[in-house]
């Protein structure tokens, strides 16, 4: 089994910043893409930033300058820094990687989410 564990949400004020972390844990081989996306209430799910095992990154133009995505391999950790942010970037952020467990099985797992509420 593999598990998906977020942290670092909250309550910030507009202009603020905040640091989410997700560490994968279980029967890993290896992690190929990590990500990060939020669903804001009424929305869809959508992309945050994805970060490949390469450490090639892709952001939602919504986050671009603002977020940062990075990953520690040997932790098998994903971390999303975000600043300068918005009431808009109020949702609750999910973390998403593709793993290959020992199995030799890849499959896409889903953090439990983690609320992030940007107001004054």
């Amino acid at each position: 089994q593999v598990q998906l564990v977020e942290s670092g949400g909250g309550l910030v004020q507009p202009g603020g910043s905040l640091r989410l972390s997700c560490a994968a844990s279980g029967s890993i081989l290896s992690i190929h893409t990590m990500g990060w996306y939020r669903q804001a209430p009424g929305k869809q799910r959508e992309l945050v930033a994805v970060i490949i095992s390469d450490g090639t990154t892709r952001y939602a133009e919504s986050g671009k300058g603002r977020f940062t995505i990075s990953r520690d391999n040997a932790k098998n950790t994903v971390y999303l820094e975000m600043n300068s942010l918005k009431p808009e970037d109020t949702a609750v952020y999910y973390c998403n990687a593709d793993i290959r467990t020992k199995l030799g099985l890849i499959s896409t797992y889903w953090g439990q989410g983690t609320q992030v509420t940007v107001s004054s």
